[in-house]
Order: structure tokens, then C-alpha cells, then sequence
């Protein structure tokens, strides 16, 4: 089978069939060998692509006549001889695995999976989560269109073998994530991890790890679970775990702070997780274990050092300023932006309001049975709902029938006054870290953020999670982040070009093998060349896209079939 391979840039000049006799304890043999010639640094060198001394004859002499009409194909087509002898085909598609697979291996993906028939098929639920997003029974059903089997090196499969690999995956987590960190540092550790959690929802409720918690989904009526993924400073992914759905996010972290201790080296470690995440208990943990921290403080905290005097407001009308309270630094600043945003949401809600007792006093006027302590009761939930009851309230007007809005403006003020306030607080001594450093990191939380979108939503679609076992939900997961790996690295070549990686990915789809048959049998496949836009793709990516494809005889089906009858929808 032809070996997916990465080379450096050259230029081929022709690829040819190289005959030779090789003698063996008073035996001789024919070797055939599938090489190339290009020329690199002013020279003409020869590679070796395949040994094909196994193949018959006919399929020598297919190939042969293949490489010989490669820019004419037609040609072979040109009498009625030929036409019989041979027949030219479309095969599978081959363009989107041999980039994603090619990829793999640049990234440490497919060695931290392993090269056995478990790591190919966790590799092949990795690609086919970036070409397709679906589920066990649509990556088999994928799998008979594109030629994963034939670059893969895979034989027959179907969905329960895709169940039992998400087992497998889950058992084998904490080795992969070992090998594939190291695959990304091999020098050690990052200094700095980034972490974050999310929650996604589940159809039905027969899931191990579902329970009802606080839902980022907006999905009500919906068991969830909650996803921790660990990332380095530039917001690739390293390790994601799967909690229970009712877990609060900060009883995670102790998780991830023994994950870099004893799996990935420890060393002088810096966490970077925001004000729900990062309290006390896990200040405390990090000490233990010898790591720093960088987190932000919540709007009470905020208030009650304003009180005691460790910061002052004015300090917040700097670009950047900083405070320094024992072994604790706060670093301050007033988002402009943000304080305007505030601001607009703050009056908008106050309009809303105001046109609900609108409405109000024109239905006492209209109905003069009409109770005004009933419409006061209604405007009263509508204040708490929008949070304003700390400077909003509503009441009877003097001698009318009449409802109107009361406002306290001092209190208004204290409420906005820290519109757009923000305070960080780490334990990193100004030595290891100036204050635009520890600004920067918080800030670059918005990466694992990007990642939960794209997971979740754009490209991979993580949710909703239909599986059911606890080791099939940590499967799944586990090859959701390694397909965002490729993902963001495919957008990260591609940035230049004007599409999204899903509409690269479908156009790498649409290059296919033209299998060529001789009696009656697939006796090779060619890879044709593509036209410029997919061309382009390819080198971007920096796959090298091979010239032929040995075909196996994987017969790849699903055991569900879809029912002979189907119900007729009406127009």
C-alpha cells in the first residue's frame, strides 16, 4: 500500500516503473519498483514511492500503461481493443483524507493514536468529524464514499466497531494526551495553561454523566454535561475531560492541576481561568502543588477592597495601573467600550420598562374596574427580571389612577460607576510578570472560548451528544478536540484564502480516484490532476498528494439499513 508521506519542496520531472533482477540463495527475482525523478538544489534524484513486485502481471502492465497515457487518460479508451482490455472509473474520494490524514501525522495526531487497527479507527472518527459531522452510523456511511479504508490502511468496519473505539479511546486518554503533548512540546512544558469549562446538552436521559446544572445552551428541560479543556499559551488544546453535568466549575480544576503535575511535568506552571473558576480552595491548590495563578475578581469583591481602601476609583482612569497587597497583585482598567455597552443595556431596559407601564395606565384607563395594586404586582416581576430593583420602582401616582416609574438617581450612579471596571488578581511577583504580561494572558482566555464555539457549533458540532455510556461520552469528546486540532491548524494555513474550512474541506471532497480495471478487477487507482482552486488547497495545506492509490478490498457497511419503505411527504 502506498505510504502517505510529507516531502520537502521540489519538482518532479516523471515518475516511472524501475525493473531489476535480485538473486537470493541461488534464486532469482523480479523486482518492480513505482519510483520518481525530480530535481532539488540543481540535482536530479530518484525516489522510491512503492514496491510492486507482489502485483501480477496484468496489474504491472495496467499501471504501466497508466503512467504511460497519465496526462491523455482517454487515450486508453481510443480503440475498441483498449475499451476492452480496460476501463477508466470514478472512484472514491480521496482529496479531504489525504489532507486531513497528512495533517494528522504533521500534528502527532495519528502517532499519539498508534498505527494498530484502533488508533486507524480513532483516526478515521477524527477526519470524518472535520468532513462530516454525524454520527457513528454516518462516519460508516462516509467511510464508503471516501477512500479512508484504501489510505488508512483499514479493513471491514462498521458502527459497533466505531462504539467500541470510543471505549477504547476513553481507556486510553491519558496516553494520547501524554504522547501528543510531548508531540507539541518536545522541549517541556508550556510555562502557562489556559482552562476553561462548558456545558452541552443531551438528547434524551439515559446518559451516565447527565444531570440537570447550570445550561449554557439555553436548552431548558435538557440534561447536560460539563466539558473542562486544558490549553496551552497559544490556545491549542491539550487535554478536555468530561464531569457530570452538575458539577461547578471550580471542582474541576483540581483535576486539571494533578494532570500537569504528574502527566505532563509540573514545573514553574501558571493557571489562567476567570472569576468563577479560580477562588480560594483552587488559590490553595496551586500553592500546594508549587503553580501561580492569574483570575479576576467579581463585583462585590471588587466594591468591598474599594471600601477597605485597597484600590481607589481613580486608579481606573488609567490605561493600566496596578496594586499591590502582600503576596497578591490587582491589576485595573476601565474598558471604554465595555462601560458603553453597559450603559446602552441599562437605559434600554429602563425603556422597556417604561412602555410596559405605558401600557399599563392605558388598561386602567380603558378598564376602570381594573385594580392598580395588579398592575404594580406585574411591573414589580418585570423590575426584578430586569434587574434594575436597585435604583427602579414603581408606584401609584398621587391623586390618579395612574402608574409611574420612580427612579433613584444617586443609586443609579453607584451602579454604574464601575461600568466597563475590571480587576485581575495573581500571585506572579512583578519580576516574572509585568502587568501588561498578566493582562494579556487573562485576555487570551477568549482562545479556549473560540475553541467551546467552534467545537460546539460551528464546524464540529459536538452537540447535541446522543451516545449513551460514560466511556463512549469521553470518546466522543476526546475526537472532537483532536479534529478542532485540525481544524485550526487548516484555518491557520488557509487564512489567506476566502472560504471557511468547512467549504475547503467540501471542495478537497470533490477530487476523486480514477480506478482503472482490467478484467473485470480494480487493478489500480490514479489520483488525477486537480483543478487550481483545489490545487491550491493542497499546497497550502503542505500534504503531498500521492499519484496512485493501491485499493483494498474493504467492504465497509452499516448494519442499520435506512427502511425499504419510506414514508412520502406531502407538498
Amino acid at each position: 500500500m502506498l505510504v502517505l508521506s510529507l516531502y520537502a519542496h521540489y519538482q518532479v520531472l516523471t515518475m516511472y516503473l524501475d525493473f531489476g533482477r535480485v538473486r537470493a540463495k541461488d534464486k532469482a527475482y523480479t523486482r518492480v519498483l513505482l519510483r520518481e525523478s525530480f530535481r532539488q538544489d540543481g540535482k536530479v534524484r530518484h525516489r522510491t514511492i512503492a514496491n510492486l513486485s507482489k502485483c501480477s502481471e496484468q496489474e504491472i502492465a495496467a499501471i504501466k500503461l497508466a503512467l504511460k497515457h497519465k496526462h491523455d487518460l482517454e487515450s486508453l479508451t481510443g480503440s475498441e481493443a483498449a475499451a476492452s482490455a480496460y476501463t477508466l472509473r470514478q472512484g472514491a474520494s480521496a482529496g479531504a483524507v489525504v489532507v486531513l490524514a497528512g495533517l494528522a501525522q504533521q500534528l502527532g495526531i495519528a502517532d499519539a493514536l498508534g498505527h494498530d487497527r484502533q488508533g486507524k479507527l480513532a483516526l478515521w472518527q477524527v477526519i470524518a468529524r472535520v468532513i462530516d459531522q454525524g454520527s457513528r452510523l454516518s462516519a460508516v456511511r462516509l467511510a464508503t464514499t471516501h477512500a479512508c479504508c484504501d489510505l488508512l490502511g483499514l479493513d471491514v468496519f462498521n458502527e459497533d466497531h466505531l462504539y467500541a473505539n470510543l471505549a477504547w479511546l476513553s481507556e486510553n486518554q491519558r496516553a494520547i494526551e501524554s504522547r501528543l503533548f510531548h508531540a507539541t512540546w518536545p522541549a517541556g512544558g508550556p510555562p502557562l495553561y489556559l482552562y476553561d469549562v462548558t456545558s452541552s446538552y443531551l438528547e434524551g436521559q439515559h446518559n451516565a454523566l447527565g444531570a440537570f446544572g447550570y445550561n449554557r445552551d439555553g436548552k431548558r428541560g435538557k440534561k447536560q454535561i460539563v466539558i473542562g479543556l486544558l490549553c496551552d499559551r497559544d490556545g491549542t488544546p491539550l487535554a478536555i475531560e468530561v464531569f457530570a453535568g452538575n458539577t461547578l466549575d471550580p471542582k474541576t480544576l483540581g483535576r486539571q492541576i494533578a494532570k500537569v503535575a504528574a502527566q505532563f511535568g509540573g514545573g514553574q506552571v501558571t493557571f489562567v481561568g476567570d472569576r468563577g473558576m479560580i477562588k480560594s480552595p483552587q488559590i490553595a491548590e496551586l500553592a500546594q502543588a508549587g503553580f501561580h495563578y492569574i483570575t479576576a475578581i467579581t463585583k462585590p469583591q471588587i466594591q468591598s477592597l474599594l471600601k477597605t481602601g485597597v484600590l481607589q476609583m481613580e486608579l481606573f482612569d488609567q490605561p493600566l495601573a496596578e496594586v499591590f497587597e502582600q503576596d497578591t497583585r490587582y491589576v485595573l482598567r476601565r474598558n471604554p467600550r465595555r462601560a458603553g455597552e453597559m450603559q446602552f443595556t441599562r437605559q434600554s431596559k429602563l425603556d422597556a420598562l417604561a412602555t410596559r407601564v405605558e401600557q399599563a395606565n392605558q388598561y386602567l384607563a380603558g378598564h376602570p374596574r381594573a385594580k392598580v395594586a395588579t398592575a404594580l404586582k406585574s411591573l414589580h416581576r418585570q423590575i426584578a427580571k430586569l434587574k434594575l430593583a436597585s435604583w427602579v420602582d414603581v408606584g401609584q401616582a398621587q391623586g390618579r389612577r395612574e402608574v409611574e416609574l420612580q427612579l433613584d438617581e444617586q443609586a443609579h450612579a453607584e451602579e454604574a460607576k464601575l461600568d466597563g471596571c475590571y480587576v485581575l488578581k495573581t500571585d506572579l511577583r512583578a519580576e516574572q510578570a509585568d502587568k501588561h504580561t498578566v493582562h494579556a494572558r487573562y485576555k487570551d482566555l477568549a482562545l479556549v472560548e473560540q475553541a467551546f464555539r467552534t467545537s460546539k457549533t460551528v464546524e464540529l458540532e459536538m452537540r447535541p451528544i446522543h451516545v449513551r455510556l460514560e466511556s463512549s461520552t469521553r470518546g466522543h469528546a476526546l475526537v472532537v478536540m483532536l479534529a478542532y486540532r485540525l481544524v485550526r491548524e487548516l484555518a491557520r494555513r488557509w487564512f489567506d484564502l476566502d472560504l471557511t474550512v468547512g467549504e475547503g474541506i467540501r471542495q478537497l471532497a470533490t477530487l476523486c480516484v480514477t480506478e482503472i480495471i482490467a478484467d473485470g478487477q480494480v487493478r489500480c487507482g490514479s489520483v488525477p490532476e486537480p483543478r487550481p482552486e483545489v490545487a491550491q488547497l493542497i499546497a497550502l495545506s503542505g500534504v503531498k498528494m500521492p499519484a496512485l492509490i493501491q485499493p483494498r478490498k474493504a467492504n465497509v457497511a452499516t448494519k442499520k439499513k435506512l427502511p425499504t419503505r419510506r414514508v412520502k411527504r406531502s407538498k
